[in-house]
């Protein structure tokens, strides 16, 4: 049925567009997004869902009760913004110190199109559909706050089936992708303490220098990484600070680095968290110092189930033909909380490319303060949320489901 939700969809573009650009213009970071909060539950109004919002963040959970008992599925937007100053120049750009610089604007829009769409033909549903808006994606762990709040539970069985979207601001506008299995990295965060001795800098061998040890360390975790772990299964190791000393002729006593690491199964998440800090604290004992490193685990790798992002796949070449869609390759390299909803529910995570036609040859991606999406995209957005859930929801007087 390509046909599924089309009309309607084109009809909501205009709403659908004002409420993305609204929310463009009042980005808010973290869990705490009470004007955005606003916003969605007054947008979800015409949907006559039941509504509940978070106690120790601004979630809104919605949730559409069919007509007649059956499955239930849930459907993820994220809601917050990024700590980065807006350059797009656009009209309805931020002005401040936070930007939807990773399209969660577009997501939040989508998921409320989604929610009118399906709420349009609540009549002919057997089952309930979760609308999970998300604060927090952003570092803050919203998932698992909402998880512990008990999104699972909004309906009276858990739900069978969870998906989420996410625009991507250079890849062609229009065009879907997933695939089965990791789609997105683990994320650990390795914490290093290297001490020695401090001294005069003229005089190092009467101290104990931590600075070229430190870096020692973290130019020997790329070796490691390379040399230890199966070239089919990347380990991605950033050291992205590094500090030590106050003044050039000066040793200090002490220097700290941190690293970001990605990996994409649990298997290798496990070795990392326990091979890094030895690799870092055998280093230092070498040099006659002493380390403190500390691995701490901050998200799973992101994984599909193959039946979900088969259903993802074949429900965009349904609705939209088979050239929107494409299956990636490999994982991106990103990391996304929503890898703790499908930890505890089978489901699939996908992308939606929203690079304006005729920009530039090589657009800003996701988090660039010149990052501009096409909004273009989202009556697409919205019909392709309200399809998946169509597929996993029964039917009242019909037993087909599919798009």
């Amino acid at each position: 049925m390509t046909s599924l939700f089309e009309r309607e969809a084109a009809a909501l573009a205009d709403d659908l567009v004002a409420l993305r650009r609204s929310l463009h213009a009042s980005p808010e970071v973290g869990l705490h997004l009470p004007v955005t909060q606003a916003m969605v539950l007054d947008a979800l109004g015409p949907a006559g869902l039941t509504l509940r919002t978070g106690r120790n963040l601004s979630s809104v959970t919605g949730v559409l009760t069919g007509a007649a008992p059956g499955p239930a599925v849930l459907l993820r937007g994220d809601m917050d913004a990024l700590p980065v100053r807006e350059r797009t120049g656009l009209p309805y750009a931020a002005d401040g110190e936070s930007m939807h610089a990773c399209g969660h604007d577009l997501h939040t829009a989508g998921l409320v199109g989604a929610a009118r769409l399906l709420a349009a033909r609540r009549d002919e549903i057997a089952g309930s559909v979760v609308f999970m808006f998300q604060p927090g994606e952003e570092g803050y762990d919203g998932a698992g706050l909402m998880l512990d709040e008990g999104v699972l539970d909004a309906t009276p069985s858990p739900p069978d089936a969870a998906y989420a979207l996410h625009v991507v601001a250079d890849l062609p506008a229009g065009r879907f992708y997933t695939r089965p299995g990791p789609v997105m990295a683990a994320y650990g965060v390795l914490d290093v303490k290297i001490t020695g001795r401090g001294g005069h800098g003229g005089r190092p061998h009467e101290a104990l220098d931590p600075i070229p040890v430190a870096a020692e360390a973290a130019t020997a975790l790329q070796t490691y990484v390379t040399r230890r772990f199966d070239a089919f299964e990347p380990v991605v190791v950033t050291v992205g600070e590094f500090h030590a000393g106050s003044a050039p002729n000066v040793i200090p006593e002490h220097a700290v680095f941190r690293a970001g690491v990605r990996s994409f199964s649990d298997a290798v998440t496990d070795r990392v968290a326990t091979e890094l800090p030895a690799l870092v604290e055998g280093i230092a004992a070498a040099h006659g110092a002493v380390a403190e490193a500390v691995f701490r685990n901050v998200l799973p790798a992101t994984l599909n189930a193959p039946e979900h992002a088969g259903v993802f796949a074949e429900t965009v070449r349904t609705l939209f033909g088979d050239a929107r869609f494409e299956e990636l390759a490999n994982p991106r390299i990103g990391s996304e909380d929503f890898s703790r909803v499908l930890r505890r529910v089978p489901g699939a995570y996908g992308y939606l490319g929203a690079a304006p036609p005729g920009g530039p040859e090589r657009p800003s991606g996701n988090h660039s303060p010149t990052a501009v999406f096409d909004d273009s995209v989202l009556p697409d957005a919205a019909r392709l949320m309200a399809a998946l859930a169509w597929h996993h929801v029964g039917r009242v007087g019909r037993v087909e489901h599919t798009p």
